[in-house]
């Protein structure tokens, strides 16, 4: 079997090293001092503002629409995977979709204005495969409505936008660190801003609010992770030049085999700049699904990145329609792409799907 995607791996002797200091320390969680680290090592090697570890990046994005006191509508795309929007739901906002750009996929900024009402009070918006957002056109539309803007990275571990970090946009940039991402510590996320009132709210409100042990200056939550996931996180972060570099290779390869040898146009690949993803877009959604079933019988997993269109989820009242992310949802499929897959296995994949 194929997979659609596989963890990273470290060397197992660096982890002992850890977890033997770990074991005689007994600091389990709690703001341990591996997470501590792993914290301000993110910090330095992405180049960014302050960062908060949490346990997954779906309680990154809930406890950023809490830090921000975001209520009523929020401004959101439909195109993401389903944390973007259960997370506003969660927490009692309604998400407003707006549909997405037929090149990036990520949010379109000329639709947003239209949207916009007096119960709006922020967008939430991804950058999708990682790349970038409209950034400066929805900063401008935020200062303009004086709204609160999160980015939701989970994709964009490692990306720069205008030679700086893509996570030092926004009020809260959020990344997810699962292990399925680029960079990942088993389970966990975390959170980036530039506003220190901001992150010492975060810090306060994953940790139940406690400031002191019998003092609590926030409503909060238990958001922390674990001293185990963040030495993970720090072998790991060792490795992700050459994880990326891995991932560029053979995406590389992927897309010279495509060019070599297709001979009817019958997708487009999708541009990852992390190579987070290699996602194809077909012209329609039977000669997707006839490729799957073909992977399939040849034991290759692929994944519908992302389906469904979020509008359409079944348990929202105010759907209204997005066009092109309901048709682009419906004939998007992601290849696998990991570091360990082998270059032979590409060309499997690409000589099954260009029908050698």
């Amino acid at each position: 079997m194929i997979p659609v995607t596989k963890p990273f791996i470290p060397p197992i002797q660096k982890i002992y090293k850890h977890l033997t200091d770990i074991w005689e320390s007994a600091v389990l969680t709690n703001n341990g001092p591996r997470l501590q680290k792993l914290e301000s090592k993110l910090k330095k090697s992405l180049n960014t503002y302050d960062v908060v570890c949490v346990n997954n990046g779906t309680i990154a994005l809930q406890l950023a629409i809490k830090a921000l006191n975001l209520k009523g509508e929020i401004i959101t795309t439909p195109f993401s995977y389903i944390a973007t929007t259960s997370s506003l739901v969660w927490e009692g906002c309604t998400p407003v979709f707006v549909d997405i750009e037929e090149d990036t996929f990520n949010i379109n900024p000329k639709l947003i204005e239209r949207r916009i009402t007096s119960k709006t009070t922020a967008i939430i918006a991804t950058h999708v495969f990682g790349n970038p957002c409209a950034i400066d056109s929805i900063n401008k539309i935020a200062k303009k409505y004086k709204l609160k803007v999160i980015y939701d990275g989970a994709h964009a571990f490692g990306v720069k936008y205008k030679g700086k970090s893509i996570f030092n946009y926004g009020d809260v940039t959020t990344c997810s660190t699962h292990a399925t991402k680029l960079f990942h510590t088993v389970e966990g996320g975390f959170l980036v801003s530039k506003n220190k009132k901001t992150i010492r709210k975060i810090e306060y409100m994953r940790n139940f609010g406690h400031d002191g042990p019998y003092d609590y200056a926030e409503i909060g939550i238990n958001g922390k992770n674990s001293e185990l996931h963040a030495a993970v996180g720090l072998v790991n972060l060792e490795f992700i030049n050459n994880i990326i570099l891995k991932r560029k290779i053979l995406s590389e390869q992927y897309s010279t085999l495509f060019k070599q040898n297709q001979s009817n146009n019958i997708f487009r690949v999708i541009h990852s700049p992390n190579y987070s993803y290699y996602p194809i877009l077909f012209e329609n959604e039977y000669d997707l699904i006839e490729l799957i079933k073909k992977l399939q019988k040849n034991n290759i997993q692929t994944r519908r990145y992302f389906k469904p269109s979020l509008n359409e989820l079944s348990y929202l009242t105010n759907n209204n329609k997005c066009e092109i992310s309901e048709s682009i949802s419906n004939k998007i499929l992601c290849l696998p792409l990991y570091d360990s897959l082998k270059k032979d296995e590409v060309e499997l994949i690409c000589n099954l799907i260009c029908n050698k």
